[in-house]
């Protein structure tokens, strides 16, 4: 490999994310922020999903046996 070849790679290389400004956080932190930041959407979910549905005190209908476990009659 060619000395030329490789300050090309890296000038083509732009960061997918952008450069934080301070210091640089932990794993942890960042997994902690990522962790609020999907309980705080999935609770506004429950909530939009709690508004859509309708107020029903009537159970589901009970599950029907499979087909093929039907009694054979001789």
């Amino acid at each position: 490999m060619s000395k030329e070849a490789v300050p090309e790679q890296e000038a083509a290389r732009e960061p997918s994310v952008p450069e934080q400004q301070g210091p640089p956080k932990g794993l942890l932190q960042q997994m902690e922020e990522l962790m609020a930041a999907l309980n705080a959407d999935l609770t506004q979910l429950d909530a939009d999903l709690q508004q859509s549905t309708p107020a029903d005190d009537t159970p589901p209908p009970a599950p029907r046996p499979p087909v093929g476990d039907e009694p054979t009659r001789s």
